[in-house]
């Protein structure tokens, strides 16, 4: 049926439109009322970049702004670029209120029943996010979405892939008992198809029982909002990361996951100074000998504390430390108060430090002068930090635009006694209360499996226990 002359020959009887050929389409004849939904007002803060960066069609596709007569750079303005709202903790209504970033619509994948609107309800347990893989629709549109991404990349070293386990620490029995089910199913799974797994979290356990989060000497920060805990674990994975992401490293992502993975250790903790103290005056080995011979780093992935466990491979990256401070500036002929002290070079400092605090440990180190930026839309966390980052107390709450950073990827045998603590929590747990899970097609076999395979990894750094001085 042509479309548009049947639509030019529709007739107007009584408020009713009226052709042979769509009599036995109108079926009702009583009146129409029309539901309009206002639009979410868009974020003041993300306009300006909206419109500098494009503007997003109708059909999803984002259009970048031409560029006059099609060569060439924009042409340069003097006017004065409007400072942009910030919007304020307290608005924050969506997770993008401060994201700074645009994502490409090619890598943005909306699986449309698990909306706040959808029909199915929350996505909340393991089995229904492998459910919807399973779907032809939607294994479809990743794999074109990865192909598209995978043709454009020069250098492809792996797909990073972070464990976040944050749940916002609300004490919710029900809550935990899903962060533990999902965790444990997220670890085993992840192992077994990928080179190396980090869990990330603020968090002290991973387990049934609640602890408090993590502290941090020289941060203030609410747990509760999740804007505050991503913003702390951005911090540290954008340091960790840093040996395979620059392009004058000569570390890739293989390399890096195989020194950490050996022997079946596919699992690694993480941990962070955030940020550095070095206060005016001081050098790299002066901050470093105040802490002594405790593990320096705070823990961030919810593994316990790692003071009195086995190390047995270690990523470590200093960020942020202006190079005037790297070395000890003694006077002549004042002898040296520590090995670090008669260092010639940071990385010497870097190097001895590591050595001194896990002997015989296979280590990696980095050292770099660019800091962490913390401008906003960072959160305002630090209440005892001066320009760049030097521990100055009580210097005004979120003056800092840039700190330094200490952060380290661990094997760790600290993972045997959290990895069999997650597997007693998850024997005390009866499947067929959480419906969400037995929806999903999750069987009683399944969690004897992921029983198994839990110990068996945990056996993996079992004799490090043994070994520990």
């Amino acid at each position: 049926m042509d479309l548009k002359g049947s639509l030019s020959s529709l007739k107007e009887e009584g408020g009713l439109y009226r052709d042979k050929q769509l009599d036995a389409a109108i079926a009702w004849q009583g009146k129409l009322t029309t539901h309009k939904e206002e639009l979410y007002p868009k974020n003041p803060y993300l306009q300006d970049f909206l419109s500098a960066e494009g503007v997003l069609s109708s059909d999803g596709v984002w259009r970048v702004k031409s560029i006059p007569n099609g060569k060439g750079s924009p042409p340069l303005t003097t006017a004065t670029t409007p400072k942009p709202l910030i919007p304020t903790e307290a608005s924050i209504r969506v997770w993008s209120d401060f994201l700074r970033v645009h994502l490409h619509p090619r890598s943005i994948c909306m699986i449309q029943k698990y909306n706040h609107d959808g029909e199915a309800g929350r996505l909340e347990a393991f089995g229904q996010g492998e459910s919807v893989l399973k779907e032809p629709k939607y294994q479809e549109e990743l794999e074109d979405r990865l192909h598209f991404y995978v043709e454009e990349c020069d250098y492809l070293q792996g797909f990073q892939i972070l464990c976040d386990l944050h749940d916002g620490f609300s004490g919710e029995a029900q809550r935990n008992i899903y962060r533990l089910l999902n965790t444990a199913f997220g670890l085993v799974h992840l192992t077994a198809h990928s080179s190396l797994v980090c869990p990330l979290s603020l968090g002290g356990s991973l387990g049934l029982r609640p602890e408090p989060p993590v502290n941090f000497p020289y941060l203030h920060y609410d747990a509760t909002l999740p804007f505050h805990c991503s913003a702390i674990l951005a911090t540290a994975l954008d340091t960790v990361t840093v040996p395979y992401r620059l392009c004058s490293s000569p570390v890739s992502m293989v390399h890096l996951a195989d020194m950490l993975s050996f022997c079946g250790k596919k699992v690694v903790t993480a941990g962070a100074i955030i940020p550095f103290p070095l206060a005016p005056g001081q050098s790299l080995p002066d901050s470093l000998m105040q802490f002594g011979g405790a593990t320096p780093w705070t823990p961030l992935s919810a593994c316990g504390e790692p003071s009195g466990t086995r190390c047995f491979a270690q990523s470590v990256v200093l960020r942020g430390i202006d190079r005037a401070c790297h070395t000890s500036q003694l006077t002549p002929g004042t002898p040296p108060p520590s090995a670090l002290h008669a260092c010639t070079t940071g990385e010497e400092v870097l190097a001895q430090y590591l050595q001194q605090q896990q002997p015989g440990v296979m280590s990696s180190s980095r050292l770099l002068l660019t800091p962490c930026r913390v401008a906003p839309p960072y959160p305002h966390l630090f209440s005892s930090c001066g320009p760049p980052g030097m521990v100055l107390d009580g210097f005004p709450k979120g003056a800092v635009e840039s700190i330094p950073v200490f952060g380290a990827l661990c094997s760790s045998s600290s993972l045997h006694q959290t990895l069999e603590a997650l597997a007693r929590d998850l024997t005390k747990l009866d499947l067929r209360r959480w419906a969400s899970f037995m929806d999903a097609g999750v069987e009683h076999d399944d969690v004897a499996e992921l029983l198994q395979e839990l110990q068996s990894l945990a056996q993996c750094y079992q004799d490090g226990d043994s070994l520990v001085d």
